[in-house]
């Protein structure tokens, strides 16, 4: 049950959605027992965003959460993945870039919880 949330202070173009949405579907598999078949996606383009006081860059809060927890290794190559599409997709310097893991055992789906 991974969702991640990706908040930027740049417009994302419905190209450039769909390229971010196939690498990401593909990076949640860096998460053991993780699959794009269950990740759900949100985008927020154009976010007014400050980071260590300005807004003169682009900038980027990317949120994974996932049923369970994870090891730090899975989390660690996840970063390094969602970092590369960031920077490679949207020009978006790692530097500006926070990503938080919320992992959690009560998720909710189809009229029942896991």
């Amino acid at each position: 049950m991974p969702y991640i949330e990706t908040k930027v202070s740049v417009a994302i173009s419905k190209e450039k959605e769909q390229r971010m949405k196939e690498r990401l579907g593909q990076a949640i598999s860096l998460i053991p027992g993780k699959s794009e078949q269950w990740l759900m996606l949100r985008f927020e383009d154009n976010c007014r965003m400050y980071f260590g006081g300005t807004n003169d860059a682009p900038s980027a809060f990317v949120e994974v959460r996932i049923l369970h927890d994870s090891t730090r290794e899975a989390y660690e190559s996840m970063t390094k993945a969602i970092m590369a599409i960031l920077s490679e997709e949207l020009a978006i310097d790692p530097a500006r870039v926070y990503i938080k893991y919320s992992p959690g055992d009560d998720w909710g789906w189809n009229g029942g919880n896991f």
